[in-house]
């Protein structure tokens, strides 16, 4: 059928940011950075919530906000697609993105004491994780599946 990726979706229950929006937030960055595009199945609600111990229900509140949102359409019977309308982030955007997730580590780990050291060393760490991860039989890695474009 066409090239599988391997998607990971992390999702913390402790953020402060509901599970819905840490999902949609997730599918967003995705389709901003190509990794997802235009045709690209996204995987089932029941295989998602499954995977990543949520209610189905989560995952259909994030997927009609992003069908709202006009980033993915819902096809009866077939799934959740991204949407053709659906556009990556300008370089200006991703960038001003970058910095507010950035301002919010800093703020947050300078309000726990953490040194510009220990940040630094932690960020790189999870760097490695995180770009490193994509490996088979990741816990929380989904296919998907392209060239399924609509008819």
């Amino acid at each position: 059928m066409g090239t599988s990726n391997l998607l990971h979706f992390e999702i913390n229950p402790h953020s402060g940011i509901p599970v819905y929006r840490q999902m949609m937030d997730q599918v967003r960055y995705y389709v901003a950075s190509s990794v997802l595009r235009a045709g690209d199945q996204l995987p089932s609600i029941r295989e998602l919530s499954q995977r990543l111990s949520v209610n189905p229900t989560t995952v259909v509140k994030a997927y009609n906000e992003l069908e709202h949102a006009e980033v993915i359409e819902m096809r009866h019977g077939k799934g959740a697609f991204v949407a053709a309308t659906a556009s990556g982030l300008s370089a200006k955007e991703r960038e001003t993105a970058l910095h507010r997730l950035a301002r919010h580590l800093v703020v947050e780990a300078k309000q726990m004491g953490a040194s510009e050291e220990a940040l630094l060393r932690v960020v790189r760490a999870e760097m490695d994780n995180v770009y490193g991860q994509d490996k088979p039989g990741d816990p929380v890695g989904f296919s998907v599946l392209r060239g399924l474009r609509r008819n």
